[in-house]
């Protein structure tokens, strides 16, 4: 009987706790039907790092396109797993999501995500793969213009890259969900075991209490971005299967949810106009320079961020390589400015330079070096939980070369 009160109200206190928290907002900036685009340029964001029931995914690929829009994402990156026989005929716009076909493979104890412009088969079988991203990967940088190559999750456990990074990758994830998720478990299993049960409620927050500063990645992006261009990317790992059995019973994230958490922000001069041909070209082209940011949208919508190097007239995206001069400056811009206590961080070779807290930011570049920007919020989360730094944005870097 005794046990049978206790279990009855700590049902009870989980449920009134789960209703207050349900109302708990972990936007830090108000949130707007529609964000305008940032001055001068257009904001478009997407994913990588999509899984469907062709390999390790829960849902066929409409269904997940469904998912995608739902989201209100402008591309989507299908990566299924060692797929060699995959169908090109769903890279296109449906409706107003462009869809790409590419694929995420094995190679040594990593994964590399693929995708070749032109549509090039990365060959027939895992012999075949092996072969073309070696080749890939052992020219010079930049020197492949048609095809993007990505080192996904290079710090996962069990499939962690060891050893130099090679010249030819474009880039790697900085983000990637199932890493932090996986990263938060060893950590505390309490704290995710906690955030697991609270989801129901409000899994912005599940997620948000979690997170932690991917700083092994950081560290890497600062090593090789001192060296040459390098870019970095946020990866879902969306497959919807984090429980047994999620085909038969629930699809846990869901694929929209997912999709709402991270994402990669795209700069463009020009607008996507729906040809199909020319969108497909300059969203590439933007993931291949690394003109993008990497945004967790679950804090709240990022469009309408901006950060640019100027220098008498003309204006440079992050991914850029400029020379530098006297009067050259970084510039930051935020879509609004953050309710909770806020700063912009400016990094020079990895050391930050610059730390404000107006939400619009110039920072004079007196020297050539690699430069790049942070984000960073601290929302008041409820108990148990407080007050936790959290980075939003992060972009790519800009080099200023003497």
């Amino acid at each position: 009987m005794k046990s049978i009160v206790i279990f009855s109200f700590l049902l009870v206190f989980y449920f009134l706790y789960g209703f207050y928290i349900n109302q708990y907002e972990v936007g830090v900036i108000p949130s707007q039907i529609t964000r305008e685009h940032a001055r001068s340029y257009n904001d478009y964001k997407g994913v990588i790092n999509v899984h469907t029931d062709l390999s390790s995914g829960s849902a066929s690929p409409p269904f997940v396109i469904t998912s995608a829009k739902l989201a209100n994402l402008d591309f989507l990156f299908f990566t299924d797993l060692n797929l060699f026989d995959m169908s090109t005929s769903v890279e296109s716009y449906h409706g107003n999501i462009l869809v790409f076909s590419s694929g995420k493979y094995s190679y040594l104890d990593s994964r590399l995500i693929y995708y070749s412009l032109h549509q090039e088969s990365i060959g027939a079988n895992m012999g075949d793969a092996q072969v073309k991203l070696a080749d890939l990967l052992s020219q010079r940088t930049g020197a492949n213009k048609e095809t993007l190559t990505i080192l996904a999750h290079p710090y996962k456990a069990g499939y962690s890259w060891s050893g130099e990074i090679p010249s030819g990758l474009d880039g790697f994830e900085l983000l990637n969900l199932k890493s932090l998720l996986n990263r938060a478990w060893d950590e505390s299993k309490l704290s995710t075991i906690w955030s697991l049960l609270i989801y129901p409620f409000n899994p912005r927050l599940a997620f948000i209490r979690l997170y932690t500063e991917p700083t092994d990645e950081i560290a890497l992006l600062d090593k090789l971005s001192t060296k040459r261009k390098i870019s970095v990317y946020a990866g879902t790992e969306a497959s919807a299967r984090a429980i047994p059995l999620a085909n038969y019973f629930i699809r846990f994230p869901s694929y929209k949810r997912s999709f709402e958490f991270m994402s990669n922000h795209i700069l463009l001069k020009s607008e996507l106009t729906g040809s199909f041909n020319n969108d497909r070209t300059k969203i590439f082209n933007s993931l291949k320079n690394g003109n993008l940011y990497v945004a967790l949208d679950m804090l709240g919508d990022p469009k309408g961020f901006v950060a640019t190097l100027e220098d008498d007239g003309r204006s440079y995206l992050m991914g850029s390589e400029a020379k530098f001069s006297k009067n050259m400056k970084l510039k930051v811009s935020l879509p609004a400015k953050p309710r909770d206590f806020f700063e912009i961080i400016i990094f020079k070779n990895g050391e930050a330079v610059s730390k404000q807290n107006n939400p619009d930011v110039e920072f004079n570049v007196t020297e050539p070096g690699t430069y790049r920007v942070q984000v960073r919020v601290s929302p008041m989360l409820p108990l148990p939980d407080a007050k936790k730094w959290i980075t939003w944005i992060y972009t790519n870097p800009f080099y200023v070369l003497p």
